[in-house]
């Protein structure tokens, strides 16, 4: 596999990402439950957004002293590309969460145990996901095609579908996995397992944590695919997911009670799939450069938010119509 990572970033990204890790469990998941404010979330996001781009200008610095300034600026700009489309499209993710804990009932403060699990086991997955499609990238070109074809679909089909209405305990799934395991009523504080009368018994929390990395997997197949319209290095692809992965636990505290508020969303990151879509699947035709990719994932991702502003503009003053009315 053709990449511009050498020892030396291999060894500082593991370094960072340890020590990130290390002082995020130490500080933000000490033992006893508690919950992370918006305060403190809004802080956490900066950080680690913060941290990405001193490691995109600490790459790019590299990069330019040792292979040269046209070749710094082209990765470093697929490094923020893949970083930003990872960042958006995690969004979703987070709002699966949101509909998890709200099922199951996990009360805020008990939530911050899962999500660190889920944070460390997405890692893990994502990693080996990346390891082996850019393998496969590399041995079977044609597979960037169906990837575009696959995310056409997706952003097409996610901008068409609806609202599943339908409770998260009758999926197949759940009820399946209710079906193999003893689990207990209720949720026991933060364990994950409890005994009773002698036998182990799972808790609704550990069902809670299977679907959480069961969705990130599910996001992955999108996010991932994405990333290698941009480059196929997987220095640069794992970077830009890991980093974007790494701020989801303080990006769930920071839109958790406002949620409801990015109604139109879906449909920014549905046009953001399509044009990717569109781009690896003419790329033998027209390769559309890096830095024009990431204006127009900008691009999109501001009118959309833009454009979600002014749809709650309308709902808030309709509302206050109403209630003067009444």
């Amino acid at each position: 596999m053709n990449t511009v990572g050498t020892p030396l970033l291999w060894g500082s990204f593991a370094v960072v990402v340890v020590i990130m890790l290390a002082i995020d469990l130490l500080l933000q998941g000490r033992r006893g439950a508690h919950t992370m404010s918006m305060k403190q979330a809004a802080a956490w996001s900066l950080v680690w957004v913060t941290l990405s781009l001193l490691f995109n200008a600490a790459f790019w610095w590299y990069l330019t002293d040792t292979v040269g300034r046209e070749v710094a600026d082209t990765q470093a700009l697929a490094f923020l590309t893949g970083y930003l489309i990872e960042k958006a499209l995690a969004v979703d993710n987070v709002f699966v969460w949101l509909m998890l804990f709200g099922y199951f009932a996990v009360p805020a403060a008990l939530q911050r145990r899962v999500l660190i699990y889920g944070v460390l086991g997405a890692i893990v997955l994502r990693t080996i996901m990346i390891f082996a499609g850019s393998w496969l990238v590399t041995q079977f070109s044609w597979l960037l095609y169906l990837f575009g074809a696959f995310l056409l679909f997706t952003g097409i089909k996610m901008a068409l579908s609806k609202e599943d209405d339908s409770a998260i305990g009758d999926k197949p799934l759940v009820r399946w996995l209710r079906g193999k395991m003893r689990m207990t009523d209720k949720i026991e504080g933060e364990h994950f397992f409890v005994r009773q009368n002698g036998l182990l018994y799972a808790t609704p929390l550990l069902l809670v944590l299977i679907m959480v990395e069961l969705s990130d997997v599910i996001f992955a197949v999108d996010s991932i695919p994405a990333i290698f319209a941009v480059t196929t290095d997987p220095f640069i692809v794992l970077t830009s997911n890991l980093f974007a992965i790494l701020g989801l636990r303080a990006m769930y505290f920071l839109l958790a009670n406002v949620a409801e508020r990015f109604s139109m969303l879906k449909y920014g990151l549905s046009v953001i799939l399509v044009f990717i879509g569109v781009k690896m699947l003419i790329v033998d035709f027209y390769h559309i450069p890096i830095a024009v990719s990431l204006g127009i994932v900008g691009g999109i991702l501001a009118l959309t938010l833009l454009i979600n502003a002014w749809v709650n503009y309308r709902h808030d003053r309709k509302a206050t119509q109403n209630d003067t009315a009444r």
